[in-house]
């Protein structure tokens, strides 16, 4: 498994994967209509966010965007995303990428990572921050239209570095 910094060059080979997670709706407050250009600007935001690739050869296997939470006097916190390709979950990749996340964030000057909302019935990612150390800080009860479960709650999540 490779980590490179992803360039917009890179964006054909995110958004099939990208487009398929957030259609589904099911984890992402992304709207599911999103065009692929609407993606790619939201992905890759603007300096000093990073997105990064993750790769086995030629394979893309996730990508992830790293940045500050806010601007200004909350810029010293990031947030982070991430996105594993159907084929590649299970393989330890989300791991992998917010253990390098979390790196990169401390390299960029980061005192800590916020996630704003983390859908509670995204079971494996709620249990893969638990155990890397993220806690929940906060609860948005009702804050996230699951498809198929309706209102679920959104979680906000905390590590410091």
């Amino acid at each position: 498994m490779e980590f490179r910094p992803a360039t917009e060059a890179d964006w054909p080979l995110i958004w099939p994967f990208w487009h398929q997670i957030v259609a589904a709706a099911d984890t992402y407050c992304y709207d599911p209509a999103m065009s692929s250009d609407d993606g790619r600007l939201l992905w890759f935001g603007t300096p000093p966010d990073q997105v990064w690739l993750v790769a086995a050869g030629e394979t893309v296997l996730g990508s992830y965007r790293l940045g500050p939470n806010k601007a200004g006097p909350g810029a010293h916190i990031g947030s982070a995303s991430y996105m594993v390709g159907e084929a590649a979950r299970g393989r330890g990749i989300g791991r992998a990428m917010v253990l390098h996340s979390l790196d990169q964030a401390r390299a960029a000057g980061y005192r800590g990572i916020q996630f704003n909302a983390v859908a509670a019935s995204n079971e494996h990612a709620v249990r893969l921050y638990r155990e890397l150390g993220f806690t929940t800080i906060g609860t948005v009860p009702g804050g996230f239209a699951h498809p198929r479960l309706g209102f679920v709650d959104l979680l906000i999540m905390y590590r410091p570095l």
